[in-house]
């Protein structure tokens, strides 16, 4: 199956915003949005003020049920949108997955009260959108996932600890619990010598308590009621350690969650669905986990 989504596939999706009224905002007219293209096509987003779910639907008959929101990654200072989102939800959408990718706010003082909540706001509020309108979709709201790339794994793995967090006042009547979760080369932890500084310094500024670190630090808020994950990292990432995900994996193993994980010898970071690495493999054994967990059909 094809792993790129061409601008034709994309334009037929539907995007939706996420918020009436985008909760701890602050006003800055001075403050808009950026676009960042390849050729004709979109490859990201910068200084994002208000969140959209791009969605992207199976083909009639084909819908399982499940859906996945889709956190693209770069660093809490821009989106890498198209490789780690619109390419992701459109291969979700031709194995039956709804996919849902989310433009999420990037972390700023100056248009949020309090930034080191800002993305976080959002992923919950996807999740709780997915389940709000599961009826229309088609999906069964008891297998509604959270996928992250980097910062966006960052995200993802925060939305799968916090997820009980009151970070907004929710009216939606449903839980923000992602029911699984899939972390490409995701920043963990914001622990010195771990972390990725570009995404600690932007989501919690140069000046922070530990306290700040330890509760950013997904290593840390694993329970036994952390959704089942999926990892994938490449040994060789010189962005994001590959600690990163091995200190997750053995939280979610003491924690008793289920979890797999994949690192491969080389792949660097950033490769997206693949690029001439061993780490070219994972979306095929991303499904075959799927399968095992009856996410997607085998």
């Amino acid at each position: 199956m094809s792993l790129f989504a061409s601008n034709a596939l994309i334009a037929q999706q539907q995007e939706v915003e996420l918020w009436d009224e985008v909760p701890g905002s602050i006003a800055d007219e001075n403050y808009t949005e950026e676009q960042q293209f390849d050729g004709e096509e979109i490859r990201g987003y910068g200084k994002v003020t208000k969140p959209t779910l791009t969605i992207f639907t199976p083909e009639a008959g084909t819908a399982n049920g499940t859906a996945v929101v889709i956190c693209p990654g770069g660093g809490y200072s821009h989106l890498a949108i198209n490789k780690e989102g619109y390419k992701l939800g459109a291969w979700f959408a031709e194995q039956g997955v709804t996919g849902f990718v989310l433009k999420y706010r990037l972390p700023h003082d100056r248009i949020m009260q309090d930034k080191s909540i800002g993305p976080l706001q959002d992923a919950q509020r996807a999740i709780r959108y997915v389940r709000q309108h599961a009826g229309d979709y088609g999906i069964d709201a008891s297998k509604v996932g959270i996928m992250g790339f980097s910062a966006g794994g960052h995200l993802a793995s925060t939305a799968s600890t916090h997820y009980a967090g009151a970070v907004y006042t929710s009216t939606e009547g449903v839980s923000a619990r992602p029911d699984f979760a899939v972390l490409i080369y995701p920043v963990i932890s914001m622990q010195e010598g771990i972390t990725h500084q570009g995404s600690r310094d932007n989501l919690l500024g140069k000046k922070t308590t530990q306290a700040e670190v330890y509760n950013t630090s997904g290593e840390y808020q694993v329970t036994p009621e952390t959704p089942m994950t999926f990892l994938v990292h490449a040994t060789d990432d010189g962005a994001v350690p590959v600690e990163n995900s091995i200190r997750y994996y053995l939280a979610l193993k003491d924690a008793g969650v289920p979890a797999e994980m994949h690192l491969y010898e080389d792949g660097g970071h950033g490769f997206g669905m693949g690029r001439t690495a061993t780490a070219n493999s994972w979306p095929e054994a991303l499904t075959l986990w799927m399968q095992k967990h009856g996410l997607v059909s085998e």
